[in-house]
Parts: structure tokens; C-alpha cells; sequence
């Protein structure tokens, strides 16, 4: 009955559809044998699914920012210290660059004054008055030194011509003298010869009287010549003296003189120097007033303010709001581990998706995703960032479909950085094993180091 020999077979002879416990083992029998083939079926396609293809990947997350530093969201700091006064703006409003934001007064008591700038600018006329003066008065004293060293070269001009004119009286008066002594030789000889005569009884006594009056007479010329020669001497002494003195009371009025005169510059670039400084501090002034209004430095949005309300004091250097470029460029900011970083380069591809996008992604098969948007790095740092990863910059692919316009700066993106294409069972083997992805170099980074080898065989 239970059809166990073949020779001895019941199947024909019993009806099996009397029997529903029968019926059910012999359906089971039947399902079974096609599960089977089934699940062989399944293997077999499991099987070859592993030598399919597999594009490795390396995921990270990251947010969208800007590639130009000036285009991303920024805060407006106060230059200077200052308490709000009156706000022209409201959060998420637009501004154009140059429009006033809010107004600031002072709060330092040395910079109170209204008049402030006024006074300062009075300060420095005065000065520069100060500084014209004396520029005046060392002019002045430049003219008279120029007319002391005229005087002084005329003055020694005169000298010298009046010593000249001694030394030459005393040439003419040492003649005479010679001439008058000479004649006071010859008569002292007629004297005596006369003397002789006399006592030979040759002259009379009235012939020697007249011979000794005038001995006397050439006497008196030869002294009153030798007196006139000193005195003549002395003046020529006296005019050297005067020279010299002439010389050394002329230096020391032009030294009196260039050494007021260069006072007087001293004090003029001195009070150069302080106008300078006080045409220093007066910009520094107006600067600072102009500080008074904060400013748009672009067109943007506002999107938050910091420091709020009428009365609030605000420190140097300490943020007020914060405005959002109009006009930017988007990039994606992302961060892979050391462990991947070798992996990465300039111009590789990257998958992206958006926050708030929905997509399907497949990461091995790329090619099959929806709702992903393409791009290429641009920028690798060459250190780590504070959380410790390195940051990279991707750019949008030109070659692919646009990212959408409602993305946003801040906004969070998932990335996928495509890598190389691999078996499926060995994306498997090295998962488990933990394994990073294969090294490898772009094609157009081997084409650039294939151009290099060239290039220096050529050299």
C-alpha cells in the first residue's frame, strides 16, 4: 500500500483522492521538488551576482558652503565700542552693500564733545599758523646771516686794503728814514771835517756853528722819521689785529644768527610734527565718527540679529549680525577619515544628496541611483581639521545635471566619492575583513605624471 517495490506497486490500485491525508503527503512531495529547483535557481543567480560589478565608495557627510571666502555667511562686528541708538533694518530683509544698518553713539567720555572735529581742525590751523611763523622768522634769519657774511667779506676787504696801505707807508717811511739817516751821516762827516778845518784855522767859528746847526737839523729829521716809522709799524699792527677782529665778531654774529635760525627750524619741524599728529588724530576722529553707522559690506540678507533692542552697549570687535551673500557660488564642505585620505583627489567624482532631496542610491551601482546630483573635488587640505577628519571642497560637475536652486549655505548633503570598480565578492571579502578601499591613481593624474616623464627625458 505503501508503494515501497516497485513489483509490488498499489499506486493503480488505489484511489488516492479517497484519502485526504494521502492526497496532502503527495502534493507536499511535489512542492518540495520545486522549492528546490527554486533555491538552486536562487544560488545560481547568487553566484554569478558576485563577479558583477561593484563601484567602491567612500561616504561622508558634510554641508553646503561657498568656494569664495566673501560670499559665505559672515557677522558684522562694531569697530569701535558704542551703545545702539536706532535700528534701519529687520531680520530677513534684504540690503544693498553701503546701506545703513543701525546707528551707534559714543560712549568713551574723551570722544563726547559734539564739536569734537571742529575743535580739533581750529587746533591745527593754530598750529600750522604757529609753523608759517616760524617758518617766516627763519627766512628772516637766513637773509641776515647772508647779509652778515657780505658785511663780514666787505668789512675784510677793507682791512686788507688798509693793511696793504700801511705796509706800504711803512716802506715809503722806512725810505725816509734810511734817506734821513743816511743825511745824518753825511752831515755828522761834514762835522767833523769841519771841526778839523776849524782847529787848522781854514773856516771861521761862524762856518763850524752853521755845519753843527745842521748836523742838528738831520738829527732831527732822521728821529722824527724813525719816530714816524714805528708809528707807521704800528698802525700796520693794528690793522692786522683789526682784521682779525673784524673776522671773529663777524662769526660770532653769524653764529648767533644760524644758531637762532636753526632754533627757529627746530621749533617750525616741531610744530610740524604736532600738526602732523593732530591731522592724524582728526582722521582718526572722522574715522571713528563715520564708524557711528554700521553698513551692508554686500548685498544680502539679514538673517540674524545678534544684539538687539535700543540701549545695548556693544563692545570693540564684538558681533552684531549676521548677513547671507545675495550673489554666491555653492560648494560642498565634506570630511573623510585619515583612513580614506589617500584615497581622494583633485577632479575624482562625487555623488551628492541633499537634505530635504528625496534620492535612491545605490553605492555600488551609481549608475542606477535617482535623485543624486553630481560633482568634483576641487580642494583637499593637506591637515586635519579640528573634529580630526580632513576637509574637502566639491564643486558642481559642469558636465552633469544642475544641483537644485533651493539649496542653500548650511545646508546638510551626504556624499559618495566614487572610487574604483571591483568584483562584488571582493567588496564583500574586504568589508568583512575591514579592509580600506583599493589605492589608486585617476587616469588623468597618470596622464599629467606620464607627460612629466616625457618632458624630462626630452630635457
Amino acid at each position: 500500500m505503501l508503494n515501497i517495490s516497485p513489483k509490488n506497486s498499489v499506486e493503480s490500485k488505489v484511489d488516492n483522492r479517497k484519502y485526504s491525508s494521502l492526497r496532502v503527503f503527495l502534493d507536499e512531495a511535489k512542492h518540495h521538488r520545486s522549492r528546490k529547483r527554486l533555491y538552486l535557481i536562487a544560488l545560481a543567480i547568487l553566484f554569478a551576482a558576485l563577479f558583477l560589478p561593484w563601484t567602491q565608495n567612500v561616504m561622508s557627510k558634510g554641508f553646503v558652503t561657498s568656494l569664495q571666502p566673501d560670499k559665505r555667511p559672515q557677522t558684522l562686528q562694531s569697530v569701535i565700542g558704542g551703545r545702539i541708538e536706532e535700528w534701519h533694518i529687520k531680520e530677513g530683509q534684504f540690503v544693498r552693500k553701503g546701506d545703513t544698518l543701525l546707528f551707534i553713539s559714543e560712549t568713551k567720555n574723551e570722544y563726547f564733545d559734539p564739536r569734537l572735529l571742529e575743535r580739533t581742525g581750529a587746533q591745527i590751523k593754530a598750529k600750522q599758523s604757529s609753523s608759517e611763523n616760524y617758518s617766516q622768522k627763519a627766512a628772516s634769519l637766513a637773509t641776515q646771516v647772508d647779509a652778515l657774511k657780505e658785511n663780514k667779506r666787505l668789512k675784510l676787504q677793507q682791512a686788507v686794503n688798509k693793511i696793504e696801505i700801511f705796509r706800504l707807508k711803512v716802506v715809503a717811511d722806512s725810505m725816509d728814514f734810511i734817506a734821513a739817516k743816511t743825511d745824518e751821516i753825511f752831515a755828522m762827516a761834514q762835522m767833523q771835517r769841519m771841526d778839523t778845518l776849524f782847529n787848522d784855522g781854514l773856516y771861521s767859528r761862524t762856518d763850524l756853528e752853521k755845519r753843527r746847526q745842521k748836523l742838528q737839523e738831520t738829527s732831527s729829521k732822521r728821529i722824527s722819521a724813525e719816530s714816524k716809522l714805528l708809528a707807521t709799524r704800528n698802525e700796520l699792527i693794528n690793522s692786522k689785529v683789526e682784521l682779525n677782529s673784524i673776522n671773529a665778531d663777524y662769526d660770532t654774529k653769524i653764529a648767533k644768527a644760524e644758531s637762532e635760525r636753526f632754533s627757529t627750524l627746530s621749533a617750525m619741524y616741531g610744530t610740524d610734527a604736532e600738526v602732523s599728529k593732530m591731522e592724524n588724530q582728526y582722521s582718526n576722529y572722522a574715522i571713528r565718527t563715520s564708524n557711528y553707522y554700521i553698513t551692508a559690506p554686500q548685498d544680502g540678507y539679514i538673517t540674524q540679529a545678534i544684539k538687539t533692542g535700543i540701549g545695548e552697549t556693544v563692545k570693540e570687535g564684538e558681533d552684531i549680525l549676521t548677513i547671507m551673500p545675495a550673489d554666491y557660488d555653492l560648494a560642498i564642505e565634506m570630511y573623510v577619515r585619515p583612513l580614506n585620505y589617500p584615497l581622494m583627489h583633485v577632479g575624482e567624482e562625487v555623488r551628492l544628496q541633499f537634505d530635504g532631496w528625496p534620492a535612491i542610491f545605490f553605492s555600488g551601482w551609481p549608475g542606477v541611483s535617482v535623485g543624486t546630483f553630481g560633482g568634483r573635488i576641487v580642494a583637499i587640505d593637506n591637515f586635519t581639521s579640528a573634529n580630526g577628519l580632513y576637509r574637502i571642497l566639491v564643486s558642481p560637475d559642469p558636465e552633469q545635471e544642475s544641483w537644485p536652486e533651493g539649496v542653500r549655505v548650511g545646508a546638510g548633503v551626504k556624499t559618495f566619492a566614487l572610487l574604483n570598480d571591483v568584483p562584488i565578492w571582493y567588496e564583500i571579502w574586504r568589508q568583512i575583513n575591514g579592509f580600506p578601499a583599493d589605492f589608486y591613481i585617476p587616469e588623468n593624474s597618470k596622464d599629467q605624471s606620464k607627460d612629466k616623464s616625457s618632458n624630462e627625458k626630452k630635457k
